[in-house]
């Protein structure tokens, strides 16, 4: 059925959590093939580029996949991660956490709803935090962005890795402005098209040229208390990596240790 009730999707680039979600609940079973379409086919080897990246970060551990949609990246860690390895993937999402499970290598994979911001963990469980392709959906505010980031570091252990890919801008003012009109004049008419919601792809693809650059994103990593941050351009800027640290110091030892004399 087509909602044209998600009024976040029209407005440019932004929506609230529900209007996303209402968003995900129309097109999750479509939602693989209109992204590898809208972008060529480059998300796919962006995201094992970005799972590679992540898998040499942390060892056998706990790892989880935050707004995890359809499971793609949390497959392609179950199959790079050491024996022993646990894997939680998390979705607001049940239509999306739905699909993933449905995925053929998915067993090595615990599928939980929840959102991004209020995750229901210890903190410092986490050896590895991975997001792709989704922070651009819990980019309402800055602010929201940096509690967001601040969620993950709290559930990461010290030393702990977070490994986030997402849309970037590009340095090249010819290349962001072909980049931009194929987004709005084909990308998102294609995703509107197959799957049949005139507001979703809309609100989506309107998000991506409003959203941060690469250094802008990393230095929100860093006001989230990340250290080491860095990042890795791709396809000219239209995507990007970054890694980010979490001291290796305990955050409630660090609270507790008084200097010495």
């Amino acid at each position: 059925m087509k909602n044209e009730n998600v009024k976040g999707a029209g407005a440019p680039g932004k929506a609230t959590a529900d209007e996303i979600r209402a968003i995900f609940s129309e097109v999750h079973g479509r939602y693989e093939l209109v992204n590898h379409m809208m972008t060529l086919g480059l998300d796919l080897g962006w995201r094992r580029a970005a799972a590679k990246a992540a898998s040499r970060e942390a060892g056998a551990g706990v790892w989880a996949d935050i707004c995890t949609g359809t499971g793609e990246l949390a497959v392609l860690l179950s199959g790079l991660a050491p024996e022993g390895t646990r894997i939680a993937a998390v979705d607001f999402s049940l239509e999306m956490l739905a699909e993933a499970g449905r995925k053929r290598d998915a067993g090595r994979i615990d599928f939980i709803a929840a959102r991004a911001g209020t995750l229901p963990f210890r903190d410092e469980t986490f050896d590895l935090v991975t997001m792709a392709f989704a922070t651009r959906n819990i980019n309402t505010s800055r602010e929201e962005l940096t509690a967001a980031f601040a969620e993950f570091h709290r559930v990461l252990k010290p030393g702990g890795s977070f490994v986030n890919l997402e849309t970037s801008q590009s340095a090249s003012p010819m290349f962001k402005a072909i980049y931009r009109a194929y987004i709005k004049y084909f990308a998102s008419k294609i995703g509107n098209l197959l799957t049949g919601t005139r507001t979703g792809y809309s609100y989506l693809a309107s998000s991506i040229p409003l959203f941060h650059d690469a250094p802008a994103l990393a230095a929100i990593m860093k006001e989230a208390g990340f250290k080491e941050v860095r990042y890795r351009r791709l396809f000219l800027g239209a995507a990007a990596i970054h890694h980010a640290r979490k001291n290796a110091e305990s955050t409630r030892e660090a609270s507790t240790t008084k200097p010495k004399p």
